[in-house]
C-alpha cells in the first residue's frame, strides 16, 4: 500500500535536475516517486517488523510475520504480550533463537520506556535516534535508517550500507564495481536534504528488470 508521502517529492526532483544530472535522468526513467511508507505503524510494530525481516527474501519474512501476528488475533501485539509470549510459540512461527532475543528486548524496554516515542522523537535528530534504538539487542544503523525513512518519512536518509542502494547507484551511473559506503555517502552529500528520495530511486535501478540506457 502507497501511503502519502510526508514530505513534497517535487521539491527533492528539482534538487536533483540542478545538482546531478544522472540522478535526475534516473528519476525520469522511474517514474513518480512511490514509496511504501508504514507511518501508520507504531516505533515498536516497524521495528518488531523489521527485525523480522532481517536477512530474509520478502516473501519469507512476510510468512514468518503473518504467523507471528496470528498469535495475537491477526494484529500487532503490544509489548506486554511479546514480554509474555514463550519463545518456544515464536519459535514456531520461524523466528530464530536470535531474533527472538532481540524482539524480546524490544519489548522489554519499550515496555520499561528506555526508548524515544513518537512524540519525543520529534526533536531528535537522526544520528540521535540511531543511537537511541541501537541500544536494542539485533538492531544496527540499517534498521534504524528504514525506521527514519518508511515510518518516520525523514526526508534526508542515505542508507550507504545498503547492498540496493549501492547496486543501483553502479546501474545509474554505470559503474562496474559498487561504491564503498564512504564513496556513496561522499558523492550523496549533493542530494542533501532529500537523500531518502534519492535512496529509493537508487533501489528501483536495483532491479534486475531495470536497464538504464547508455547515454
Amino acid at each position: 500500500m502507497v501511503s502519502r508521502t510526508p514530505y513534497d517529492p517535487q521539491q527533492a526532483l528539482q534538487h536533483f535536475r540542478a545538482v546531478d544530472p544522472v540522478l535526475a535522468e534516473l528519476t525520469i526513467e522511474v517514474g513518480d516517486f512511490q514509496p511504501n511508507f508504514r507511518l501508520h505503524l507504531t516505533l515498536f510494530e516497524a521495528l518488531l517488523q523489521s527485525i523480522v525481516y532481517q536477512q530474509l527474501s520478502g516473501h519469507a519474512a512476510g510468512a514468518i510475520l503473518k504467523r507471528i501476528l496470528q498469535l495475537y488475533s491477526d494484529s500487532f501485539p503490544t509489548p506486554a504480550a511479546v514480554m509474555q509470549t514463550p519463545g518456544e510459540e515464536l519459535r514456531a512461527c520461524g523466528l530464530s533463537l536470535a531474533k527472538i532475543k532481540a524482539v524480546k528486548d524490544l519489548a522489554e524496554k519499550t515496555d520499561q520506556g528506555l526508548l524515544p516515542t513518537r512524540s519525543s522523537i520529534c526533536a531528535m535528530s537522526d544520528t540521535e535516534i540511531i543511537d537511541a534504538f541501537c541500544k536494542v539487542r539485533g538492531i544496527g544503523p540499517w534498521t534504524v535508517e528504514m525506521l527514519l525513512i518508511f515510518n518516520l518519512g525523514r526526508p534526508d536518509v542515505l542508507p550507504a550500507t545498503d547492498l540496493g542502494v549501492r547496486r543501483g547507484y553502479s546501474v545509474a551511473y554505470q559503474s562496474a564495481e559498487l561504491p564503498s559506503p564512504a564513496e556513496l555517502l561522499a558523492h550523496g552529500e549533493r542530494w542533501k536534504p532529500f537523500r531518502s528520495v534519492a535512496s529509493w530511486y537508487l533501489w528501483q535501478a536495483a532491479d534486475p528488470n531495470f536497464r538504464v540506457e547508455a547515454s
